[in-house]
Parts: structure tokens; C-alpha cells; sequence
């Protein structure tokens, strides 16, 4: 038989003595729903839940103190209809800053050209038509190939916001140039549908994507005691804002004290590691929100409005 451990003498103490992670005072309050007050007791004040409130509750801080908000997001909030939001946000004076990959770009033309986007790319990829539209590539095409001074992301708002489509309110690239909101676009080239076609050219578009790189290192630059967020991108914006926050530093602005933020409906490696860990070793505090971007961001830009002119 195996010999087992004598356990008659542990020592014990007191429950009442003992430190807790989760007390009564943190929980859901519950009761009728009558204020924009009783909503927000709803959200218990642990792990998630207290995180999404501090985010919020930064974010007003920020903008209090005339601080700067950039956000960089990926293409699936303007595919699950979160494009008002975001248009809200830079209307407001939320955001001060956009960037976005190529993917958002061609979501947003299509919006704004026709008010849907999104193909089915299992059906279409069987028969070779994938990515194959005609009006979308030569929209972008044409804008981009109109200045070659500018960058990738000026260019299409531009051409967004002078043109005459019927949806482009829901555009958040016409409504950043309405604003005179700056956004940048950051290509893989080999990434998206327009690189496809044989008007594509890859220094043409190379070019001005690399110029949004240095735009977006100069908003970068002043994120001091500011906020980054990263919505939806799991990959490019990870680590396009890296390499930003490692030029601007090297170039002198030491950025100590930096929010960074990374919101999707999983974990991933580059954006924990590119957004929320290395960029705040030395000081700010990342957090990492893990959640369907049609649940979180409503409530995130419920609580930023909340916590506006509020003390706390």
C-alpha cells in the first residue's frame, strides 16, 4: 500500500484575516435601470470588466489634457457595421489619428461606393473571380496615380470626399478628410484584392505607402501620455507600430509614458506582445481585451462618452 502524507497538523488561520482578489464591493450592481449610472454598475468592477472602465475612463483623461488618441484597426469592424463609431469618434475629437491596412481601404471604397462590400470568397475562389471587380481597383487606382506627393491614405480620402458616391457618409475615410482626421494605410503588397490586376504598380503604391509610414511615425511622435489603440489587426498594424515607435525613439522622443491597447475576438501573438508588452516596458500600461468588436467597441465609446466631464 502507498504511504501517504500526515496532514493532522497544518496550520490554518482566519478567513476573516485572510487578503482576497474578489470582494462583494467589485460585483455587478443590479437594481432598475432608470441612469446611464445604473448601466455602468452592471459591469462588475473585475478583470475585464474594471479594465474596459480604466481604458475608458483613460481615454477621457486623455482628452481632457488635450493628449492624442491614434487608432489603428483592421477591416473586420467595417465588415460587422462599426464604420458610424469610428466616423463618431474622429467627429467628437476622440481620435486623432487612423491607421489602417489595405484591407480597409478597398471595405471602405465599396461602402461608400455601392453601401456593401465583402464578397464570398469560397464561392468566388473556386471559379477564379475572386477579387476580380472592376469599379473598386480602378477607383483606388486612378486616385493614387492623380499625386504622387502625397500619401496612400490623403489620397483616398481625398478622392473619397470629392467624389459623388451615395454612401460615403458611411466612409470613414471621406469623413477623416471631412475632420481633417490624418489616416495612413499600411500595404503588404500581395495582401489585397487590387494587387491583382495588371494597372496595379507596385512602386507607385509602394511609394506612397511608405510615406504613410513616416506620417504616421510623426503622430506617433507625440503619443506621449497618449493612447494607441489596436483593433483588429493581427498582424500589419502590430508591427508597422513597433517600427514607428522604434524610429521615433531613436530619432529622440523617448515616449515613457504611453497607453497601449489591443482589442479582438482572440489572442494574438504579435499584437500581446508589439501593442500592449514591449512597447511599455519602461513605463504607461498595456491592456489586452479579448471580445467580439461588436460588443466591445459600442461599449468602449459608451464609456469614453460616460466618463467625459466626469470626476473620478
Amino acid at each position: 500500500m502507498y504511504e501517504k502524507i500526515d496532514n493532522s497538523n497544518i496550520k490554518t488561520y482566519s478567513l476573516y484575516q485572510r487578503e482576497s482578489k474578489v470582494n462583494i464591493k467589485d460585483f455587478s450592481k443590479v437594481g432598475d435601470i432608470k441612469s446611464l449610472d445604473d448601466f455602468v454598475s452592471l459591469i462588475p468592477h473585475i478583470l475585464a470588466g474594471k479594465e474596459i472602465k480604466e481604458i475608458a475612463r483613460k481615454v477621457a483623461t486623455v482628452k481632457e489634457d488635450k493628449g492624442k488618441i491614434i487608432l489603428g484597426m483592421g477591416a473586420h469592424l467595417i465588415k460587422v457595421g462599426l464604420s458610424p463609431i469610428i466616423i463618431a469618434m474622429m467627429r467628437e475629437g476622440i481620435i486623432d489619428g487612423i491607421a489602417l491596412n489595405g484591407a480597409c481601404m478597398i471595405h471602405d471604397v465599396e461602402i461608400a461606393m455601392v453601401g456593401h462590400t465583402s464578397e464570398d470568397v469560397a464561392k468566388e475562389i473556386k471559379e477564379g473571380t475572386f477579387g476580380m471587380v472592376k469599379e473598386t481597383t480602378e477607383f483606388i487606382i486612378n486616385a493614387v496615380n492623380k499625386g504622387k506627393e502625397k500619401g496612400l491614405g490623403e489620397l483616398i480620402c481625398d478622392a473619397l470626399f470629392n467624389s459623388d458616391f451615395p454612401y460615403k457618409e458611411y466612409s470613414i475615410l471621406s469623413n477623416a478628410c471631412r475632420y481633417r482626421i490624418p489616416v495612413t494605410i499600411h500595404l503588404a503588397i500581395g495582401t489585397d484584392i487590387i494587387h491583382m490586376h495588371p494597372s496595379f504598380d507596385g512602386a507607385t503604391f509602394g511609394l506612397a505607402t511608405h510615406r504613410d509610414f513616416l506620417v504616421f511615425s510623426n503622430l506617433i511622435k507625440d503619443l506621449e501620455d497618449g493612447v494607441y489603440i489596436n483593433i483588429g489587426s493581427a498582424v500589419i498594424l502590430p508591427e508597422v507600430f513597433l517600427k514607428a515607435l522604434s524610429l521615433v525613439r531613436n530619432l529622440g522622443h523617448p515616449l515613457k509614458n504611453i497607453t497601449t491597447i489591443n482589442m479582438d475576438f482572440k489572442e494574438h501573438y504579435r499584437p500581446l506582445t508589439n501593442v500592449v508588452k514591449r512597447p511599455t516596458l519602461e513605463g504607461g500600461r498595456g491592456y489586452n481585451l479579448i471580445g467580439h468588436h461588436e460588443i466591445l467597441l459600442p461599449l468602449l465609446y459608451f464609456l469614453i462618452k460616460y466618463y467625459q466631464g466626469k470626476n473620478f
